[in-house]
């Protein structure tokens, strides 16, 4: 419990950094709400259903990308911003970030999900079943997002981040399976370490 009162720690002050002075509150808001939600979550299941530590830091670092791109809006991370400018790129792609981080960090969780849970039996049904799930998830975002650009109009166009792109939506569902597809290749073996250790 050590480890994770350290987490939360980092990330309360991640999330009280970001609320300094954000480019406007409203897309603030909404773009850490998820990270919001999903700490509800956590804390609410925790004595059920405790993640291993390694699926916790990931958690944590998904958490602040979401804060910074709250912070900043995602069409105006300055750090991307100076890689547009340098490498003469059309767009400031901190989104694309966003999003392969998306499908790479619930991998991580929906992976451990269904192996301590015993949802699924085979390798090879678990990576395709975990990438699957990561999919649907960036298609409900994106769902998420037009719901949001209907309702409240130019007040969401620094949350959709589309900056002119006209398949940015395509590409961000695409950046999402990449990520997920990413974490079954890379770091599946680091995971299964990490959770037998919890035998």
């Amino acid at each position: 419990m050590k480890k994770q009162t350290i987490l939360i720690l980092f990330y309360i002050l991640g999330l009280f950094i970001s609320g300094i002075s954000p480019h406007d509150y409203f897309t603030w808001f909404l773009e850490v709400f998820p990270a919001i939600l999903g700490f509800i979550i956590l804390i609410l299941t925790y004595k059920k259903f405790s993640f291993t530590h390694f699926t916790y830091i990931f958690i944590l670092i998904h958490c602040y990308i979401l804060f910074i791109g709250g912070h900043y809006t995602y069409a105006e991370v300055p750090f991307f911003n100076w890689i547009k400018e340098t490498f003469h790129q059309t767009r400031n792609n901190y989104d694309k970030v966003g999003h392969f981080t998306q499908g790479f960090v619930p991998a991580i969780i929906v992976r451990e999900l269904f192996i301590r849970k015993s949802v699924i039996n085979g390798k090879k049904w678990l990576s395709f079943l975990t990438v699957t799930v990561c999919i649907t998830i960036s298609v409900w975002y994106e769902f998420l997002e037009w719901f949001v650009s209907i309702m409240t109009g130019e007040d969401a166009d620094s949350f959709l981040g589309t900056q002119g792109y006209v398949w940015d939506t395509q590409s961000d569902m695409l950046y999402a399976m990449i990520g997920a597809i990413s974490m079954i290749i890379f770091v599946s073996k680091y995971q299964d370490k990490a959770i037998e250790n919890l035998k």
